[in-house]
């Protein structure tokens, strides 16, 4: 008697083991991303990851992207992904300067020779210092991956914008910590105005000059009230792909590895993608009647000379902060891999 209640009870057992486990294989896991620029075409790749991570888990993951700040701004969205009140978020890490101490660095000017560079050093960073993973557990998020950014321009109504005396005094997009540095060094004026506003700042007179990458030049139409562009002037990453840990943590360990596997493939297809579309971009923005201008290599001389040595100013700042000696090792690091 007493071995047959056993074996009822070990059946049992099995039956709501069997019964938990198909449960947790067949759930189903809605995502709610949030981004900071306007749906469109400049996003392909993320877009496309989206669609990787339904197709790979069978539709276990179902992600739907919300664009243009609608589930908050640019500052916001990492720290609301990181909170669980939305699922992933999407922005520059230049937004979070007080909470991405090492992350910033990378939208600095002049320090990349182009995206596919600044995008070497950085995964090359965050396999060497595991300061980069600590800043993100920080904010409670899961780092996905980073956009490679296109080559930045200056874009206005004016055409006089490849020398660096025509820009004294001159009203400059700007953000983050370090471009607005970048621009007062010539004598010009830092706006922070985020890309879904550029295009209203610019008609209204708010900015002389957008400060954006190809890309985003077509995707908000700037040719239509700033006509000129003048570079390229600078190459950095753009911003970070990353899922919060209240959601990352309720996903099943096969699903996690499928996220982290496609961030590679991701990553990879970003660095090949990005110089095809910004240069079909310029394309595409002269055929509809922008004007690109060179800014000549003897003037971006003079803009350089007169900016702030930026690696040093940064490491200068993390030893303020008690980070010296890590980020002494980040910026030896990133002077040998850019001089090559």
């Amino acid at each position: 008697m007493r071995h047959r209640i056993w074996v009822l009870v070990l059946c049992v057992l099995l039956i709501l083991s069997l019964a938990a486990t198909t449960s947790a294989a067949d759930k189903k896991f809605e995502l709610r991303w949030g981004h900071y620029l306007a749906k469109g075409p400049f996003l392909e790749v993320e877009q496309n990851f989206a669609k990787a991570i339904e197709k790979r888990t069978n539709g276990r993951v179902t992600i739907k992207i919300t664009y243009s700040g609608g589930l908050g701004k640019g500052e916001e969205l990492l720290t609301l992904a990181g909170r669980g009140a939305i699922d992933m978020g999407t922005a520059a890490p230049g937004y979070y300067a007080n909470e991405l101490l090492f992350w910033k660095a990378y939208q600095m000017p002049f320090v990349f020779g182009s995206p596919r560079q600044a995008i070497k050093v950085l995964l090359k960073s965050y396999e060497t210092f595991p300061i980069y993973k600590e800043e993100m557990d920080k904010m409670n998020l899961h780092w996905l991956f980073q956009q490679p950014l296109g080559v930045y321009y200056m874009t206005g109504p004016g055409a006089n914008c490849d020398n660096v005396a025509a820009l004294k005094g001159k009203k400059i997009r700007s953000f983050g910590e370090y471009f607005p540095k970048g621009h007062m060094a010539i004598g010009a004026v830092p706006v922070n105005v985020f890309p879904v506003e550029v295009y209203e700042a610019l008609q209204r007179g708010v900015i002389d000059y957008s400060w954006l990458n190809a890309g985003n030049i077509q995707q908000y139409r700037l040719w239509e009230v700033a006509k000129y562009n003048c570079g390229p002037i600078a190459a950095f990453t753009g911003h970070n792909i990353a899922i919060g840990k209240p959601t990352w943590n309720k996903l099943p360990k096969d699903i996690q590895e499928i996220f982290d596997d496609q961030a590679t493939k991701s990553q990879q297809e970003y660095v090949d993608w990005v110089d095809n579309y910004e240069a079909q971009a310029v394309k595409n923005i002269k055929a509809a009647g922008g004007v690109f201008k060179v800014f000549p290599p003897d003037e971006l001389d003079k803009w350089r000379r007169a900016a702030p040595d930026f690696i040093a100013t940064w490491a200068k700042d993390m030893e303020a902060k008690g980070h010296g000696e890590t980020a002494r090792k980040v910026a030896k690091l990133w002077r040998e891999m850019t001089s090559k």
